[in-house]
This record gives C-alpha cells, structure tokens and sequence, in this order.
C-alpha cells in the first residue's frame, strides 16, 4: 500500500468530466422528449387545437383519455367510470396535489367529456386540465 514518489512530469492534475456531464445531459433530454411521445401515443386521440395549448410537466398527473368510441382510459390503461372515480379518489387522498389532464378526441360529444370532468371532481380532485394542442402552422 506504500506510494510512490511522482514526478512533475508525471503527474495528473485531475480527470476532466464534462465531456461525460455533456453526453449524460444529452441523454437526458433525449430520454424526457421521447417519453412524451411514448406516453401520449398509447391511445390514439385526435385533439382539439388551442391557441393557448401548453404541454405539460406535472410529475403528480393522472391522465384521463376518452377515444372516439368514448371509452375512457386511466394513465393509458381502460378502464369503468365507476372505478375511475374509486381509484382517482384513491390517488387524491395520497396526495392532495394530484390534477387531471383529460384527453378527449375532438369527436367526443361535449356532454362526454363534462361527465368525466364530473367523476373527477367527485373524486376529490379540483385541479384539472383539458389536453389541446397548438394550431398547425397552415392554419394561423
């Protein structure tokens, strides 16, 4: 375990990281785009466009999509309004910070989309939010 003398000549100031900080900040980014896209392409729901559309970064996000056969879906997986309801209550009394994001294809009746918005709000959540997406470029 004894050292040895170094020489200046031999010796190492240190190991310079940022390249390896760089490519993990890459990845990063890389990785929190692309699930986005994974995640939001699990039901197939054509969105309404807004103007004033934001995407969203909320960690504590339930994710309510209703497809164009009005079927509903819990963080991608179906499910009855009845259990929606029960399980959303489940999740609000963990955590009373928890929202909505609710996804609605743009041929869902507006009376549709206020009865999910209603088992929602009986499930204790009161934040929540209806997923648009910005107009395309061609129709601005």
């Amino acid at each position: 375990m004894g050292g040895h003398a170094q020489n200046s000549d031999d010796e190492i100031g240190g190991i310079n990281v940022t390249p390896f900080v760089d490519i993990a900040l890459v990845l990063l980014i890389i990785f929190m785009v692309t699930a986005k896209y994974i995640v939001s392409q699990q039901i197939p729901v054509d969105l309404p466009q807004a103007a004033s559309s934001t995407s969203s970064t909320e960690v504590r996000l339930a994710s309510i999509s209703i497809d164009r056969e009005q079927r509903v879906f819990l963080d991608g997986s179906p499910i009855a309004e009845a259990a929606l309801r029960d399980e959303l209550h489940r999740r609000w009394e963990g955590d009373h910070e928890l929202r909505a994001l609710i996804a609605a294809d743009r041929g869902v009746p507006h009376g549709r989309v206020i009865e999910v918005i209603d088992l929602v709000r009986l499930a204790g959540l009161t934040k929540f939010a209806i997923q648009t997406e910005p107009p395309s470029e061609t129709a601005r």
